[in-house]
Formats: structure tokens, C-alpha cells, sequence
């Protein structure tokens, strides 16, 4: 087993503490909402199977792939308050690809989603220039990602320093499953690459604790920390939008003002004289 498939192992069981079940469950209604409205035929999901990123999107054919051999099972998380509907009852199709190599051929993908799958890709900015490539004009990108200058992300740098250093042995506050992509800097590279950013918003407040009862007891900072700090949330979603230069959508007039009118054809008609004996 490679150092990459223990971090994933590492993900998946800290996704299995209160913090990770916080943090899934805050990630579950945001992509619902974010990705119920986005029409479309083909939807793919790359990575984190413990998350049901598509449940609450409509499109016929849906993908959730992994890179690696290693595919945690989907946690139980609690039912959401407003009822999800679906017009298709299949579920997602599973897939076992390379984020930086996709199956996919190029702008055949609708919708794109990303929970952690940068973090987990093994090059990031390949992944990214990849699902570029398999979106469509006008295509949607939905990325979610830890947020290295929060308290968690100070918490774990600080852990993570303290165990190099051998001070201690605990680990850092979040898992190690790879590299931690702040918000300015994602939305450099999707600027870079032709994507304009529609959603961007910060999520999870909570104090960096460990134990269920202390998460409970920090819930009142959910509503200050949105309102006056979201830049210190745990965690990020940005939605982006494929653009394409030169392209035009063309769609049917809205009214028959619009069209244009034919210039009035102007006849001469030659006068007749009639002689009368």
C-alpha cells in the first residue's frame, strides 16, 4: 500500500469523528443546494465516495470516480430537512480513473464535482486543467477544499510542526491526505484557466475541538462567524463557469419584434391607355 492510499485511509477515518461528521454534513447541504438548479445531461464526481455529491441533481447520467484502490464506504449521514427528488432513481455509476487522465472525450461533461478531489489528486493543477478540458461551453465546476488559514488550518500546521519536531506525537487537527489549496489561489488557477467563478463562500466556524460535546457547545458561532469573519471558515465551495472566447449562444427569437423586417418591395406598373371610338 502506498503513502497516498494511507492517506486516503487517513481521510476516511477522520471523516468518522465528530469534526469530519460536522464538516461532511455542512458539505452535504451545501452541494445539494448548490448543484440541485444545474441542468444538464452528464454530471461526474471525483472523489470522496463517503459524500453523495450528485443525489440532488437531475441529470440523466451520473458518474463518481476514484483514483485509487482503496474506496472508503459512504458514511451515514442524517437525513436532510427539506426532501430530495430526483427524476432519474439510478444511482451514480462508479469509476476508477486518473483525475489527471479522465475517460472522458473533450467538452462531453455538464457538471463537475469536486469534494476534496483536488486535495486528493496527485497533481492538483493537472486535475484542474483536465476537468477543463472534459466540460462543456458553459459548463459548471463545483470545488470544495479545506481552508488553510482558519483555525483548523493554524490548528494543523501547528500539530503537524510539533510532530516533526517530535514534541509530540499527535498528529495535526485534520488528516493528511495532500495538499491544502487556499481560496485566492484556486480561484488564480480557474482564472488562468478561462473559468469565471459564480459561488464562492466559506463554511464551518466551530472552534478546531475533537470531542462531539464541544462542537455542540460552539454552535452559536455559526451565525457570527458568517456574518462578520466567513473568510475564517473551515472549509470553502466555489462554483465556476466555463468560458469560452468567441462563442455566441444562439437561441430562438422571443418575440416577432425582434426579427428583422424585409424592405418593401416597390413595383411599377406601366399605365394603360384605353382608347374609346
Amino acid at each position: 500500500m502506498t503513502t497516498r492510499d494511507e492517506g486516503i485511509i487517513e481521510f476516511a477515518d477522520w471523516l468518522l469523528s465528530p469534526p469530519g461528521r460536522y464538516l461532511l454534513a455542512w458539505e452535504q447541504s451545501s452541494i445539494d443546494h448548490a448543484v440541485a438548479d444545474v441542468f444538464g445531461f452528464h454530471a461526474l464526481q471525483l472523489g470522496l465516495p463517503q459524500l453523495d455529491a450528485l443525489r440532488a441533481n437531475r441529470m440523466p447520467h451520473r458518474w463518481v470516480a476514484h483514483d485509487s484502490l482503496v474506496v472508503p464506504q459512504r458514511a451515514e449521514l442524517p437525513a436532510p430537512r427539506e426532501p430530495i427528488t430526483t427524476q432519474s432513481p439510478n444511482l451514480p455509476v462508479a469509476l476508477h480513473c486518473d483525475f489527471d487522465a479522465l475517460p472522458f472525450p473533450n467538452q462531453s461533461i455538464d457538471l463537475l464535482v469536486l469534494p476534496h478531489g483536488l486535495e486528493l489528486a496527485r497533481d492538483p493543477y493537472e486535475a484542474l486543467r483536465e476537468v477543463e478540458r472534459v466540460l462543456v461551453p458553459e459548463g459548471r465546476v463545483l470545488i470544495v477544499g479545506f481552508n488553510p488559514a482558519s483555525l483548523w488550518g493554524l490548528r494543523h500546521r501547528v500539530g503537524s510542526m510539533r510532530d516533526r519536531l517530535r514534541v509530540s506525537r499527535r498528529p495535526g487537527f485534520l488528516p493528511h491526505a495532500g495538499e491544502f489549496i487556499g481560496y485566492w489561489r484556486l480561484r488564480d488557477w480557474l482564472r488562468l484557466l478561462s473559468f469565471e467563478v459564480e459561488v464562492g463562500r466559506f463554511g464551518c466556524w466551530r472552534a478546531p475541538v475533537r470531542s462531539q460535546a464541544w462542537l455542540d457547545r460552539w454552535a452559536w458561532i455559526e451565525g457570527v462567524g458568517e456574518r462578520w469573519w466567513p473568510v475564517l471558515g473551515a472549509v470553502y465551495i466555489v462554483m465556476a463557469v466555463k468560458r469560452v472566447r468567441g462563442m455566441r449562444l444562439v437561441g430562438l427569437a422571443r418575440s416577432e419584434k425582434s426579427k428583422r423586417q424585409a424592405a418593401p418591395v416597390v413595383a411599377h406598373r406601366s399605365r394603360e391607355t384605353v382608347e374609346i371610338d
